[in-house]
């Protein structure tokens, strides 16, 4: 799978990769900013902004409008908002390319923010601040986060909280917009059966005109201060109880972060991992358990979440943390034949992945947006394919650390005691 990264006259990058004997095609619109960049006081901004484009736009004054459009070509149509990106995306037939530039552009560029729309779409928010909250196996990262990163902007809600979402103004929302908002702070990415050229035509012909001056919107680093394991409970009434069990990582530039992928592969991330034969299969303990890595800028985390039964939490929480340990001291070594599991299954699911030229653009627009350099699949499952057992248990035995664990836990509970014995 190739690609191309040409830079428009104004300074937006595109990334242009044709896939040829694809009918379909998706592009992307990304900007370098997601709520780490915002004050306190605008919680939420990012990803109110992101609800607002499809609000009404120049050309099609109500979301009514922008849905008959994608409609009217068979499109699909979306965005999203973390903590350090936002982007907004249609996925249409190759043909429908131009009417989805058009629509996208117009939204993206020229949102109409109209206040009573503003005032309306602050209880949509509010309720999916709500609807989040309640539901633990979605709020359970929220609330990881906010124990590992505390009262930081990494620390914070993506979506705010019901005090900010309801405090924020048009102006807030301009301001913002010429913040972040700004040619070179923009990344095009086209995946899917059109050419470069007609790729370059679109974007020049939709993006090529924006204007905007470079602005010293930045973001404070973070730099974590933990020097012993961390607990944070949310008391809730629920049935079933939810814990996230991680270690503070390292961030996206990370050059060992291959190999932390085949760790986290091997202990959690597949029916047949470690966890998920202990804690599921053997013991009964849970359903749901899985292990993850989440990277930012400067720094990560290695994280196994899991729902399991009120009762027998603790159980759960003391095998899971065996298991990591295990690992990481050769109770339980790494096989050779385990090692090439991991790896044909990471190779395996990214290629799975990358039949949906969405996913495509994510490949591609995520790197572009953060590291020097831009690999292809192929390249990727060269990387994977050196790792070693070595290298794998040299990052197990630096993850896995008391001094970087973290525990959140929802659930019935209110003494903190009870589980901080399980972590020493």
């Amino acid at each position: 799978m190739n690609y191309s990264l040409t830079k428009l006259k104004n300074g937006i990058r595109v990334i242009a990769v044709p896939i040829p004997g694809l009918s379909s095609a998706t592009v992307t619109v990304w900007a370098n900013t997601g709520s780490r960049w915002e004050d306190k006081k605008i919680g939420g901004m990012s990803h109110f902004l992101e609800h607002m484009v499809f609000k009404g736009s120049k050309k099609r004054p109500t979301s009514k409008d922008i849905f008959g459009a994608v409609d009217a070509i068979g499109g699909e149509i979306n965005a999203a908002t973390s903590k350090d990106w936002t982007n907004y995306y249609i996925k249409s037939r190759a043909p429908s390319l131009n009417e989805a530039f058009d629509v996208l552009s117009d939204m993206v560029l020229n949102p109409l923010l109209k206040q009573d729309e503003i005032d309306r779409e602050k209880g949509v928010i509010i309720e999916e601040i709500r609807m989040h909250d309640d539901t633990p196996m979605i709020k359970i990262s929220d609330l990881f986060e906010n124990l590992v990163f505390s009262d930081t902007p990494l620390g914070r809600d993506i979506a705010g909280t019901e005090k900010t979402v309801g405090s924020v103004s048009r102006a807030d929302f301009l301001r913002y917009r010429t913040i972040h908002y700004y040619p070179e702070n923009l990344i095009i990415t086209v995946a899917g059966g059109v050419t470069k050229a007609e790729i370059l035509k679109l974007a020049n012909k939709y993006f090529g005109a924006l204007t905007g001056k470079k602005n010293p919107g930045t973001y404070k680093k973070y730099s974590s201060t933990q020097k012993k394991p961390q607990i944070l409970l949310w008391d809730k009434k629920k049935e079933q109880a939810h814990f996230i069990l991680g270690f503070r990582g390292e961030g996206r530039s990370y050059k060992n972060r291959y190999a932390e992928a085949v760790l986290a592969t091997i202990l959690g991330a597949s029916a047949s991992s470690r966890l998920f034969i202990e804690v599921r299969e053997r013991r009964g303990l849970c359903y749901f358990i899985k292990s993850s890595v989440e990277r930012y800028m400067e720094t990560g985390y290695f994280a196994t979440q899991a729902g399991v039964d009120t009762k027998r939490v603790d159980e759960a929480i003391k095998v899971t943390l065996a298991e990591h340990y295990d690992l990481a001291s050769g109770v339980k070594p790494i096989s050779q034949k385990e090692l090439k599991k991991a790896k044909e299954f990471l190779k395996g699911h990214i290629s799975l992945n990358l039949e949906d030229t969405r996913e495509v653009c994510e490949f591609f627009g995520d790197q572009c947006l953060f590291l020097k350099e831009i690999i292809t699949p192929r390249k990727v499952f060269e990387r994977l394919d050196k790792v070693t057992i070595e290298q794998v248990l040299k990052e197990a035995k630096k993850l896995f650390r008391p001094e970087r664990l973290n525990l959140a836990l929802i659930g019935p509970y209110e003494d903190e005691s009870r589980f901080r014995k399980l972590l020493k």
